[in-house]
């Protein structure tokens, strides 16, 4: 379906969400003193991409208002569950979600709200003891279905569900998140080999290319630049999109296979539509307000300047 000017209807869908991801974020931030904000801003449009158009994913088959901790995996443990389920039942022909850096977890949670997959009403269980929506996300958390341990391992595990489905003839897809930094980790870089090597085109990697990480900027902690062609030369195909704009996002999840697998470099800007973070610059990977006066100057930007998204008609 298209709107009057031309453009595909979707897109108003995935700007709504975005602005949703945003504010429900900075709202959070502001009535819990602290949050990655930074986060939500750079991501907002790929998960929100992702979830309302790119991604074939089966309704989910978790409850809105998430479960209690089940305690952990064992054979003795019954009742454990993943938080997986949010993406669906992962049955024939539906594609998997990853989401690697694990301290997005908040932002992963709210994209599942705009996306209708996870009432709002389960923020309120956030990082509380004997919960499930934690802080930093675990494998029962919603929308995980694997811990992924420090940064870079989630793609690793994702690589073997990939070779799963291609060698069960499966159609559904592969997607893996991951932020700028993993690039930091020799890890990830033996996993592009191995994509490589097994000819998975079956996934699809986006990466958020904010280029800030804990220590300040990317570029200060260990270059990864040109992070293009050094994926190129591990056998990847590289994209470098505007991580911002959903048709351009959506585009590269359209492409018709040629054997190898997909990476998505997504240049954002981690200050999107929250311009009062630029102060924060270059230490913007947590926001914890250093006197009740900074975070009332937030809770006075959010009031006046995050009213609407800005949607054509």
């Amino acid at each position: 379906m298209q709107k009057k000017d031309g453009s595909p209807a979707w897109l108003d869908e995935v700007a709504k969400a975005a602005f949703g991801i945003r504010k429900r974020v900075m709202e959070h931030t502001i009535a819990s003193n602290g949050g990655y904000l930074s986060q939500a801003c750079s991501a907002a449009e790929i998960l929100s991409t992702l979830y309302l158009k790119s991604m074939r994913l089966g309704p989910s088959v978790s409850p809105m208002l998430p479960l209690p901790f089940p305690g952990v995996p064992g054979v003795g443990n019954k009742g454990y569950f993943t938080g997986g389920g949010y993406n669906g039942a992962g049955t024939m022909g539906q594609d998997r979600f990853f989401l690697s850096p694990a301290h997005y977890a908040l932002v992963l949670y709210v994209a599942l709200i705009e996306a209708g997959r996870m009432a709002p009403e389960a923020l309120d269980q956030f990082n509380k003891d004997g919960g499930t929506v934690e802080m930093i996300g675990a494998e029962h958390s919603p929308g995980f279905e694997m811990m992924g341990g420090s940064l870079g391992q989630t793609l690793s595990q994702a690589v073997g569900i990939a070779l799963a489905k291609k060698r069960r003839g499966d159609p559904g897809r592969v997607w893996v998140f991951l932020s700028d930094g993993e690039f930091q980790e020799g890890q990830t870089w033996e996993t592009i080999q191995a994509i490589s090597h097994y000819r998975l085109d079956n996934m699809l990697v986006y990466v958020d290319l904010n280029g800030q990480q804990c220590d300040g900027k990317t570029c200060d902690v260990m270059a990864i630049d040109p992070l293009d062609k050094r994926i190129e030369a591990f056998g990847g195909r590289a994209f470098i999109v505007d991580g911002h704009d959903p048709m351009a996002l959506n585009a590269l999840a359209e492409l018709p296979s040629d054997g190898r697998s997909i990476f998505a470099i997504c240049k954002t800007d981690p200050c999107r539509d929250v311009k009062i973070l630029e102060a924060r610059r270059p230490k913007l990977h947590y926001v914890r307000f250093t006197s009740e006066a900074e975070r009332e100057e937030y809770r006075r930007f959010n009031e006046a300047e995050m009213v609407s998204p800005v949607v054509k008609e």
